[in-house]
């Protein structure tokens, strides 16, 4: 290929408030009869003020934080400013050159840092949905959704595969899923993905003329599959002597392809200024530091930990952090496995392997379902010590963790020694001995 992607994303996710973002109705609008969660306000009717949503913007501030973002600490709202039927005002109340939340990143399996441009709050539009109607086309406008708190996350263009970017995806939508703000459903347009797409030449390292977005995209099939389809649309263009269009497209998944909607815009063309009717935000260090605090253990930090404390293996912490939910059970669980000599290792083994319904089951019950369900058969103290004993001298440095203070490190060497008889030792017994040979 004589060219490269060059690709950048925006990312819409809507927050899990229970007002809108400048008023009061209900933001569950999902699956609710069409235009009865409106007022004058999200209807755009004269004389209509927006009240900000104080909740709204402190959530804002934690992707921000959770992103490793810079909050400033002057922001304010502007007017973006265009026509579409699902507008109600004629413009937007977004964010332009101040926004809450700059200069973020978030690093891929690969080790590739993105860099993140801006994490900013704004409001839905409402919903158009175009049908067919005894014989003629329309568009029906739902505006339950007008108004509902968004905060849209943009990246530099430093994507240069579709799978970087579905690695992204998923990362980002499970650090929003960790702080509790937004369920992140695609299905629900929870969060819907713009990727920008252009082409380069191999070893050019300007960007390209032009760009082409693919807008409202609710899956990571269906962006990895829109992206792989426009670079090789872009580069048959390209090598026929021409310039793509700098255009907005949208994915048909029926036709598996893109097909044009309108020519891109440009920031000019919205014609920004400050919304006159929210004055500026302005933050002290003190709420910020006060933010911070309050932020959970976020998954990377997490997955180390229980690679670390638990002496699970990269793959094992990786299942097991995928969603805060397990990786809170598995806690707990490991709490009450402690108490019957049961390794952190036996029950991540489990969870991995069992899938439970975590919503509807105890910790402690779960651990002792699953001391009923372990075999057992004998084993004379003479095999059990030499097996320990080759276990302890192949595991050197659980050993050093062990003899320099850390008694949890026992717990990773019973594990193994589980493991290696698949469950089919007394527990207690091999703690024992275990103490007895490392002490």
């Amino acid at each position: 290929m004589k060219y490269e992607p060059v690709i950048g994303l925006e990312v819409h996710v809507e927050l899990y408030t229970k007002s809108k973002m400048f008023c009061h109705d209900s933001a569950d609008y999902f699956g609710k009869d069409p235009n009865t969660h409106v007022c004058p306000v999200c209807l755009g009717l004269p004389g209509a003020l927006p009240v900000p949503n104080k909740q709204a913007i402190e959530w804002c501030i934690q992707i921000g934080l959770a992103l490793n973002c810079q909050i400033p600490l002057l922001s304010k709202f502007d007017r973006k400013n265009y026509f579409y039927p699902d507008l109600p005002k004629g413009y937007q109340i977004s964010q332009y050159d101040k926004p809450f939340c700059i200069d973020g990143s978030i690093t891929l399996k690969n080790g590739k840092k993105i860099a993140i441009l801006r994490a900013h709050m704004e409001e839905d539009t409402a919903k158009l949905t175009h049908s067919i109607i005894d014989g003629s086309s329309v568009s029906l406008i739902d505006f339950n959704r007008s108004g509902v708190p968004l905060v849209e996350v943009v990246t530099k263009p430093d994507f240069t595969s579709a799978q970087e970017v579905v690695d992204y995806l998923k990362k980002l939508q499970q650090i929003v899923r960790y702080l509790g703000v937004s369920s992140a459903d695609m299905e629900k347009g929870d969060m819907r993905l713009e990727p920008n797409i252009s082409l380069r030449k191999l070893g050019d390292k300007t960007l390209p003329l032009y760009k082409v977005e693919v807008k409202n995209i609710n899956s990571f099939k269906f962006v990895e599959k829109s992206i792989e389809y426009e670079v090789k649309r872009q580069q048959e263009i390209l090598e026929s002597g021409e310039i793509p269009a700098q255009e907005t497209r949208g994915w048909n998944e029926l036709k598996q392809k893109t097909v044009s909607q309108r020519s891109k815009e440009e920031a000019h063309d919205y014609r920004y200024f400050p919304e006159p009717d929210i004055p500026p935000i302005r933050w002290t260090k003190t709420q910020l530091d006060k933010f911070r605090r309050a932020l959970p253990e976020l998954p990377t930090v997490k997955l180390k930990r229980f690679q670390s404390q638990y002496f699970l293996s990269e793959y094992d912490s990786e299942i097991l952090t995928r969603d805060r939910q397990t990786a809170d059970f598995f806690e707990e669980a490991v709490k009450a496995a402690k108490e019957v000599d049961l390794s952190a290792k036996q029950v991540a083994n489990v969870i991995i392997n069992t899938k439970p319904n975590l919503s509807s089951t105890l910790p402690a019950t779960f651990i002792k379902s699953l001391i009923t369900a372990l075999p057992r058969n004998t084993m004379s103290n003479q095999d059990l010590k030499k097996l320990i004993g080759q276990i302890i001298v192949g595991n050197t440095k659980i050993v050093a963790d062990y003899k320099s203070g850390n008694k949890n490190a026992i717990q990773a060497l019973l594990g193994k020694a589980m493991a290696k008889t698949q469950g089919k030792i007394d527990p207690k017994k091999a703690k024992t001995i275990l103490e007895e040979l490392l002490n």
